[in-house]
């Protein structure tokens, strides 16, 4: 038998790591579709309530590591559905502020239970938690420096 080299042993872990991102997140889709709202709205008005009157389209971008345009496809998705709304910025002339609406703030009212969440991570001891995290943030820094961005994300 071939033995696997070590480039091949990092695809299979990052194989891995997708593939179980990949099926939590449907796990977390099915549970909020209940209320009506995807994975990444849930994101999105979580990163809108954490910034508060700071709630730009760039700043969420930003935060989540999305495209400009992503963000501003969403948000607009988000806006029709009665989710959010674009407020002009009075700081900056040219730019809008994003706030919950009512239905937007009920809508991250329900999205914060993340049963779904707490049951898989559940399957792990608090050491190991501890460990997946150490893990995870030094795959994630070391992808950050791989991409020449120095900031780190303010959440988690």
């Amino acid at each position: 038998m071939e033995e696997i080299s070590s480039m091949d042993e990092d695809f299979t872990l990052l194989t891995l790591l997708l593939q179980t991102r990949d099926i939590i997140l449907r796990f977390r889709e099915k549970e909020l579709s209940r209320y009506g709202i995807l994975p990444r709205q849930s994101s999105v008005l979580f990163n809108i309530q954490a910034l508060g009157d700071e709630a730009r389209p760039v700043e969420l971008a930003q935060r989540m590591f999305r495209e400009y345009h992503t963000i501003s496809t969403i948000l607009n998705r988000m806006e029709k559905d009665g989710l959010v709304r674009k407020v002009k910025d009075p700081d900056r002339k040219k730019a809008v502020r994003v706030v919950l609406t009512e239905k937007g703030q009920q809508a991250y009212q329900q999205s914060i239970k993340r049963e779904s969440i707490h049951q898989v991570v559940s399957a792990l001891s608090a050491k190991e938690r501890q460990q997946l995290r150490s893990c995870l943030e030094k795959l994630r820094d070391e992808a950050l420096k791989g991409l020449g961005m120095s900031r780190k994300p303010p959440f988690p």
